[in-house]
Order: C-alpha cells, then structure tokens, then sequence
C-alpha cells in the first residue's frame, strides 16, 4: 500500500491567459503536517481550491488517499476535511448545536455516537468547557477552533486548511499547533497554508514554497532555508573592546562580503561553505582580536518571501 496521501502530477490552472498554477507536481505522505508557503499569487489558492473539489483544474491529477478526486468526487469528499479562511458560524446555536447539525449531515451512526463524536472534537480543540456557549459569544481564537472541529467530525484522512491561524493570538495558535500534530500523529495528513510564516516553520514537518504558479522548493524548515536563504549567511562576532582592528582583519578574506559594526559586534555576509567558515573561526580566534563569541544568523522566512516576491529567486 503507498504511502503517498496527496498526490499532485502536472497540475495546471488558467484564468483566461493567466496561469495561476504551472505544471506543479507534489507528493504528501500520511502523517505529515505539510506547509504550502508563497507570496500573494504564488498559486496556493487555486491549488487549494483544487485539492478540496471546489474547482476544476486545466488539466492534471489529484489524488486523495488513492482516490482520483476528479473521477471520484464524491469518495474523496468523504474522507476530505476542508476548513477555508474566517468560515462563518450562526450566533443563534450553541456549539454543540453547530456541531452536532454537521454530525447529522455526516451521517455518523446513532444520536448517541455522534453526540460522543461532539464531545470528542470539542475535546480536541480545547472547548468542551464552552459546549452550552452560545457561537456568538466565542472570541476569534475560538471560533476558528470551533470551525476545526467541525471539520474533524468525519475523521478525514486528509485536511486543507487555508490560514488556519489566521488573526488568532499566540495561545490560540499554540493550541492550534497541537492539536493539528496530535492529528498527523494519529495518521492524517494536514495540508496548511499561513502567513504567519515562523508559525508554520514549527508546526509543519515539512513544507513546499511557491511563487507564480511553480514550485521553488520542498522540505524541511531548515532544508529550505539553506536552499532559498541564498548562498551568503549573515554572521555577528562579538568582541571584548571596540571592533577596529576585527574589522580591518575581515576586509578581503576571501567570502567575506560586506562589513559592518554596532560598537561591539561585527556584522559580516559570508559566501564560503562550512570548513572555510570553521577555518576562518579558527584563524580569527588565534589572531587575538579579543573574540568573545560567534554567532550565523539564519535568513527568516519572511526575508525569503520578500526576496521571492521581488523576484530576486529564480524559480
């Protein structure tokens, strides 16, 4: 049995001479809490919108837990879970109400078990004390919780969830977070887009970067920042006096870009791979400048996206 849950193979969408989604090409294992990361236009909606059946591609195939969703809609939907951005919910039901309308459009066995299937996704989302709660009560952190437990009711194998995160405070996003992991943990596999970017850097375990409509490149956090962070990294050294003199021994060595001081420290891009930049410690250790400490700053992934929408990247 394959392990691949969401399977994506030369994918294309057009909006009249606009390509919004280029030929892209993508495999997402179970138990993956995978990231979908670009700028506005980079094509995450439109593969969203795709992957939960809400929109015909140009040509391409999507799988869903080895269903074809475009010959088979309907089995896909039934083990897909789709949660878009700011979903509504009514403020005259209760949230087990809401919860349990959806559990009855599920079909989900007798009245009994889909009242237990309520109280289990309140549980899992942190709100079984706000069962009674009337939804218009809920502040925005909770309805977004809300919204995910209703989309867990089915138990899909595979959820889409376009900014989950969105507009929620950190607590709420830690909950968030978790309760998203213990999923994949469980075996599903949750697809997530976010602007919140050092957000989704924790939570995913891996992630794809789009722009324009391609693919630039898919792995871990760290993996992609090494790959698109560009070739120079931003090193600090500290020193004990006034950074003279290590200024003057930086300028020239070879991979040694622009530098810089803020009193103390030393600012300096560096193009060298990893043994020269072990070497170049060591030299400026034994070169007695007073070194106190080293420090490679790692390009964020908002300094990513904005070098990916100003086109600075070739995709």
């Amino acid at each position: 049995m394959s392990n691949t849950s969401i399977k994506i193979k030369d994918l294309r969408v057009d909006y009249g001479e606009f390509v919004a989604v280029n030929d892209v090409s993508l495999d997402v294992p179970y138990g993956e809490v995978f990231g979908l990361v670009g700028p506005n236009g980079a094509g995450k909606t439109s593969t969203f919108k795709v992957l939960a059946t809400l929109m015909e591609p140009t040509y391409g195939e999507v799988s869903l837990a080895g269903i074809d969703i475009m010959e088979n809609t309907e089995d896909a939907r039934e083990i897909l879970g789709y949660m878009p951005d700011l979903a509504p919910v009514p403020s005259d039901l209760k949230l087990w109400e809401f919860l349990a309308f959806y559990a009855d459009t599920h079909r989900l066995g007798t009245r009994r078990q889909r009242l237990d299937r309520v109280n289990e996704c309140l549980e899992i989302v942190n709100l079984n004390d706000k069962r009674s709660a009337w939804c218009k009560q809920l502040s925005r952190g909770q309805t977004q919780r809300l919204v995910l437990a209703k989309t867990l009711l089915h138990r899909p194998k595979v959820l889409i969830l376009d900014e989950p995160a969105s507009g929620l405070d950190p607590l709420s996003r830690r909950e968030m977070r978790h309760a998203l992991q213990n999923l994949a943990r469980e075996g599903a596999t949750v697809l997530v887009s976010s602007h919140i970017l050092s957000e989704l850097a924790e939570m995913c375990s891996s992630m794809c970067i789009m722009n324009q409509g391609e693919i630039l490149g898919v792995g871990t956090a760290d993996e992609l920042r090494r790959t698109l962070g560009g070739t120079e990294r931003a090193l600090t050294a500290t020193v004990l006096e006034q950074a003279d003199a290590l200024m003057e021994w930086l300028n020239g060595r070879h991979g040694v870009g622009e530098v810089r001081t803020d009193g103390k420290r030393v600012i300096f891009g560096y193009s060298g791979d990893d043994p020269s930049q072990a070497e170049l410690l060591r030299e400026m250790a034994a070169a007695g400048l007073g070194l106190k400490s080293f420090k490679e700053e790692e390009a964020s992934f908002e300094e990513i996206l904005v070098q990916v929408a100003e086109g600075n990247r070739e995709p």
